[in-house]
C-alpha cells in the first residue's frame, strides 16, 4: 500500500477514477472537508469521474443528493447505483419477469420513486409478493421489526432481492448505523436465497463501464470498505485507493487487508 497525499498525485494515470459515496465523498448529510474541493480540482486538471454506490435509489436521485451538497453538477459523467443496476435489470434485464414484490425502504415512497417507469407492482401482502425487495432501513442500531418480516418471509420461501449490500453506513454524528446488507446476509446464512445487486458482485462494475461513452482501460477505485470497493475493484481488474478515514476510521489499515489483498493506495480522507 503506497501512502500518498492527494488524490492528484496519482490521477493523471487513470483514464476514469470512480468514488464510492458514503464514506468517501460525504456522510449522508455532508461533504467531507476537502472533498468538494478534491473533485473541483481533478475535474479542473481533465480526469474523467464517475460515482459508484451501493445506494438503493436510482442514480439520477443519487446525483441529486450529491449536487445538493455542493459537489459541481456536471463532475461525474456517470452515477451507477446498485439500485441503478437493479432498475436496468427489471427493465429489460434478466428480471424484466418480475411483476409484483414486498419493498422494504427507508422512507414511504422511496419505491414507488425508484420503480418509475418500471412495470412493477408493489404488495403489502407477502404470501402474494414473487420476491421481497430489501432497498433500504431506517437509521437504528438494529432492526427487530424489520427482521421480524424477512423471518416470516423466508418461512415462505421467498426469494430477496438487496440493492444496497453494505452491512454499515457513517451518519454525520460519527455513529455506523446498520444497513441492508446485514439483514440480507443473515438471511442468506439462514439458508434463505439473496440476490445481491451492488459492490462487490461484479453486474455492478460492468453496468458502471457500459454507461461509459469509450471503454477506459485504466480504472482506479477509491472507497472506504475493504469487503465492497477494494475487494470489488479488484475483482473488476482495477487499481484501488483506500479511504482511512470512512467507516474503518481508527483502525490500523494494515489489519484490514490480506497480503495479496491489499489496495494500490491509501489516503486518510478524499482530498
Amino acid at each position: 500500500m503506497q501512502k500518498i497525499d492527494s488524490i492528484s498525485a496519482v490521477a493523471d494515470r487513470y483514464d476514469l477514477i470512480v468514488f464510492d459515496q458514503f464514506g468517501v465523498l460525504h456522510n449522508g448529510s455532508a461533504p467531507y472537508p476537502f472533498a468538494v474541493q478534491a473533485i473541483e480540482a481533478l475535474q479542473a486538471g481533465g480526469s474523467t469521474l464517475a460515482v459508484l454506490s451501493n445506494s438503493g435509489k436510482s442514480g439520477a436521485l443519487n446525483r441529486q443528493r450529491i449536487t445538493g451538497m455542493g459537489f459541481p453538477a456536471d463532475a461525474f459523467g456517470v452515477v451507477m447505483t446498485s439500485g441503478e443496476a437493479l432498475r436496468l435489470d427489471v427493465q429489460h434485464g434478466p428480471l424484466s419477469a418480475l411483476r409484483e414484490v414486498y419493498a422494504m425502504t427507508a422512507a414511504q415512497g422511496d419505491a414507488e420513486a425508484w420503480s418509475d417507469g418500471l412495470n412493477l407492482a408493489f404488495t403489502d401482502d407477502l404470501s402474494q409478493a414473487e420476491a421481497v425487495l430489501l432497498m433500504g432501513i431506517p437509521d437504528a442500531d438494529d432492526h427487530p421489526a424489520e427482521r421480524a418480516v424477512l423471518e416470516k418471509a423466508r418461512g415462505l420461501g421467498k426469494p430477496l432481492i438487496c440493492s444496497n449490500p453494505d452491512r454499515k453506513a457513517p451518519r454525520a454524528d460519527g455513529r455506523l448505523v446498520e444497513s441492508p446488507g446485514a439483514l440480507a446476509h443473515d438471511y442468506a446464512d439462514a439458508g434463505g436465497e439473496v440476490l445481491f445487486y451492488g459492490k462487490p458482485h461484479p453486474p455492478v462494475f460492468e453496468a458502471l463501464l457500459v454507461q461509459i461513452d469509450s471503454r477506459p482501460a485504466r480504472v482506479l477505485m477509491v472507497g472506504d470498505s475493504p469487503e465492497h470497493d477494494i475487494s470489488g475493484g479488484k475483482t473488476a481488474g482495477w487499481d484501488t485507493l483506500f479511504i482511512s478515514g470512512g467507516i474503518h476510521a481508527g483502525h490500523d489499515p494494515a489489519t484490514l487487508f490480506a497480503p495479496d489483498a491489499r489496495p494500490d493506495y491509501i489516503l486518510t480522507s478524499l482530498r
